[in-house]
């Protein structure tokens, strides 16, 4: 079974530093089922390649098994997909040998390791329980681009129709440490097998390696039951576990940390000032289908369910404690049956593709991307720009050139503590123009709250437009 993983962030020989194997030899570890080799097909300046190739010895697996599976004379022992597929055995592979990799360290190229850089990994044959389907469901929420080469199971008889084998390439621009730890975890959830025993240690395992980005994968439940083999109490722990840590800076840190930058901006009661000047550019679409992404405890949604021109209005959260305030705030469960069809709350992250997005004609994005770190806002665009793509976008941000207009604002300090950065006005115009030219939308910006001669407004926002030229190509 053969994994190659190529960059073209230069100089590209660095992949070197990232995976800790020299460029310029050949490496062989030996593992109980086989020998794994690590070689560089090419490495340049401008692309290089590391290859994983990984022999399995289909003999010594049956001859070291242990238990009366192993003592038989099975022919399926011996005759079998494994020394040729990838599956748990490649997974382990790369855990072994790119261990170090994994962690997202690198003493000699710190920076590099924890950028997201162009990265290519082809897997040669890859088995898809469920095809190609299930093959895009796992990968393209993670912001992979995907092809798949499907085989038929005999060329000579096509009636026989096709096999559940791919050649599979996944593109995208992550950190390598993401994208390794991506393939561990659901090569083995797509073969849908395991070659080891399933305990308690897999948990563990699991939620590790699914650190940030699980949680609210469209696929949670499959790759949790496909990865723990079935086992329910497993599962269930994993899931328990998983929706508790689904907001890594914790619920009851973030309303603390939300009451405090309430504070600062309640003399001049600027939320109240951005929820009706979004609601105005939502009004002025025409939208009647609107989206308020990372909606929080819903203090939009009421504004919106109040306009009839919005007949249908989805509020998203990746916190279930937000959805649950927003739920009673807006008392969804005592509101007439006409009303409650119009508004659904929906658990979801913004990091990742999710088809429910499809089809509105507006989204509201209020005071979100300040809380995503950079390889998270990148794979934000692409999901809101790129694979929802409302024909209406309504963004607002906090002005930076704003702060020092506030006395209890120490100097340098953002207003809330979870902000990974906070705009000026010339990052967030140049932000939102280089968006447009990529997706094919056109944009007019909006101060909001009282807007001082030299810093401007405390809230900027911009109104991104599919143009007429995107709308015909």
């Amino acid at each position: 079974m053969l994994l190659t993983i190529t960059t073209t962030e230069r100089p590209a020989t660095d992949l070197g530093y990232l995976l800790r194997k020299n460029p310029a030899r050949v490496q062989s570890f030996p593992q109980s089922f086989g020998t794994v080799h690590v070689f560089y097909p090419e490495a340049t300046p401008e692309q290089c390649t590391a290859a994983l190739l990984l022999e399995v010895d289909p003999v010594g697996l049956v001859r070291n098994r242990r238990g009366p599976a192993g003592e038989g004379y099975s022919l399926q022992q011996y005759v079998n997909d494994r020394p040729y597929v990838s599956s748990s055995f490649l997974s382990v592979a790369i855990g072994d040998v790119f261990g170090s990799a994994m962690t997202g360290k690198s003493k000699e190229r710190e920076e590099l390791a924890e950028k997201a850089i162009p990265l290519k990994a082809t897997l040669a044959v890859l088995p898809c329980r469920g095809g190609e389907k299930v093959l895009r469901s796992l990968f393209e929420p993670l912001g992979y681009e995907v092809q798949a080469q499907g085989y038929p199971l005999d060329s000579k008889f096509p009636e026989w129709g096709d096999s559940s084998y791919f050649t599979v390439t996944l593109a995208g621009r992550v950190r390598l440490s993401e994208l390794l730890t991506h393939l561990y975890v659901l090569i083995p959830v797509l073969d849908n097998d395991k070659h080891y025993w399933v305990g308690d240690d897999e948990v563990e395992k699991l939620l590790r390696r699914g650190e940030g980005w699980l949680a609210s994968h469209p696929q949670r439940d499959l790759i949790t039951s496909r990865y723990l083999k079935y086992r329910r109490n497993l599962i269930n722990d994993a899931l328990e576990r998983l929706v508790g840590e689904e907001d890594p800076t914790g619920d009851e840190a973030q309303e603390t940390h939300a009451q405090e930058e309430a504070q600062v901006e309640q003399r001049i009661s600027l939320n109240e000032q951005r929820l009706g000047t979004v609601l105005a550019a939502l009004r002025s679409s025409g939208a009647k289908r609107v989206l308020d992404l990372g909606c929080g405890e819903g203090k939009l949604l009421q504004v919106l369910l109040k306009e009839r021109q919005f007949e249908e209005i989805v509020g998203m959260d990746v916190s279930f404690r937000a959805l649950e305030i927003a739920k009673d705030r807006l008392n969804l469960d005592r509101l007439p049956e006409m009303q409650r069809q119009r508004i659904q709350l929906m658990h979801g992250s913004l990091m990742y593709r999710d088809k429910r997005l499809a089809g509105f004609e507006a989204a509201a994005v209020v005071e979100v991307i300040e809380h995503l770190d950079p390889p998270r806002l990148a794979a934000f665009e692409r999901v809101l720009f790129e694979y929802a793509r409302p024909a209406t976008i309504v963004l607002t941000t906090p002005n930076a050139e704003y702060n020092v207009k506030w006395e209890s604002l120490p100097a340098g300090k953002f207003r809330h503590k979870d902000h990974r950065f906070e705009w000026t006005r010339t990052e967030f115009q140049a932000w939102a123009n280089g968006l447009c030219q990529r997706f094919g939308y056109k944009v007019h910006f909006l101060p909001v709250g009282p807007e001082d001669a030299v810093v401007g407004a405390p809230t900027q926002m911009a109104v991104l437009q599919i143009s007429s030229s995107s709308e015909t190509r």
